[in-house]
């Protein structure tokens, strides 16, 4: 039976399409969100993050290692749109040799939603969710300070009466310089393909690449962090029709989005006080969602975002703020437990 898209269908599809990460282009849009407070606090893509946090281990599987060992993590965003997801991962070292295996989870449930026939007449509610089981491992290549790793992932999507499954691989490799606290590492999501489709139509995985780089500062408890996302794509930028410039006769001309302006999309900054003490302060800035989501003519810093961490014994808890546009913004709350 045809089904309407109501009002909250409409903005869950606007939702998916325009805070993913090249939204509309693919399924699954929901792997390529953030996995944890202390990335979103960041701006939303780090990947050069080697220390205990193991949900770290989900967005670049090249920085699983040893400080993760029997750590717990469990993190929750309410959403926009009043969506909610969540992550979960949790990382074991079998021994010195053989390292560390990670696992980890990624979950999403878009709410309940009203359907109509093709005449107006209610079908009654229904539900979408969709979820990314994952188990990872990193290793150390030869005696250098290069790190590869990879995430083997079984994907799962209800919407409405459709169900999809699929399976995906992610790979990293980072580069590690002690003496500088210097990081370097890549990233490549979701090369795979759905085993089951929704009805019969095969669509492609939201395929990311991702490039990062960053330092902790000689004399001052400050990391930066530099990343450079969607890679795979380019350009990255599209006309924003309420930007369309219009002369005497009325004849409209689309905004025109240059090579600096395409590239800039790409970037984004991060900076995270005392990053190696008990109490952290982070900050980061998403130059492509301050892009997208600005008003003319209004300041509503869209792409910024901050967040804290705090140690408390065997127990970190995080807290972020993203901003998106003056009338939706996101939080996103995490606990991490050494259970050692």
């Amino acid at each position: 039976m045809i089904r309407k898209i109501t009002t909250a269908s409409i903005l869950m599809f606007f939702i998916s399409s325009a805070f993913a990460q090249v939204g509309g282009e693919s399924t699954y849009q929901f792997l390529n969100l953030v996995s944890s407070p202390r990335q979103a606090a960041l701006g939303g893509k780090v990947i050069t993050n080697v220390d205990y946090d193991v949900t770290q281990g989900l967005y670049n599987p090249a920085t699983i290692n040893v400080a993760m060992d029997n750590q717990l993590a469990l993190n929750y965003s309410s959403y926009l749109g009043g969506i909610g997801y969540g992550t979960a991962a949790y990382a074991y070292t079998l021994d010195r040799r053989t390292q560390t295996i990670h696992a980890g989870v990624t979950y999403i449930n878009y709410g309940s939603f009203d359907g109509y026939d093709e005449n107006g007449v209610s079908t009654g509610s229904f539900t979408g969710s969709e979820a990314a089981l994952s188990v990872g491992y990193a290793t150390q290549i030869g005696y250098s300070d290069f790190y590869a790793g990879a995430n083997i992932k079984v994907i799962t999507s209800k919407l409405e009466q459709y169900n999809s499954i699929g399976a995906a691989v992610d790979f990293g490799l980072i580069y590690i310089n002690e003496d500088l606290d210097f990081n370097a590492g890549i990233a490549v999501r979701n090369i795979g393909s759905q085993i089951t489709t929704y009805a019969g139509q095969t669509e492609p995985l939201p395929l990311e690449v991702d490039f990062g780089m960053s330092q902790t500062l000689d004399k001052m408890p400050l990391r930066w962090h530099i990343t450079f996302e969607n890679l795979q794509k380019w350009p990255i930028g599209r006309p924003n029709p309420a930007r369309a410039t219009s002369d005497l006769e009325g004849n409209q001309t689309p905004e025109k989005i240059g090579f600096l302006n395409n590239a800039i999309r790409h970037l984004i900054l991060g900076a995270e006080l005392f990053p190696d003490r008990g109490f952290n302060i982070r900050l980061g800035y998403s130059f492509r969602r301050s892009e997208e989501l600005r008003i003319l003519e209004q300041r509503n810093f869209s792409g910024l975002s901050f967040g804290i961490g705090v140690k408390l014994n065997k127990m970190r808890f995080s807290y972020s703020h993203a901003r998106y546009t003056s009338a939706s913004n996101s939080s996103f709350f995490g606990l991490q437990i050494d259970l050692n």
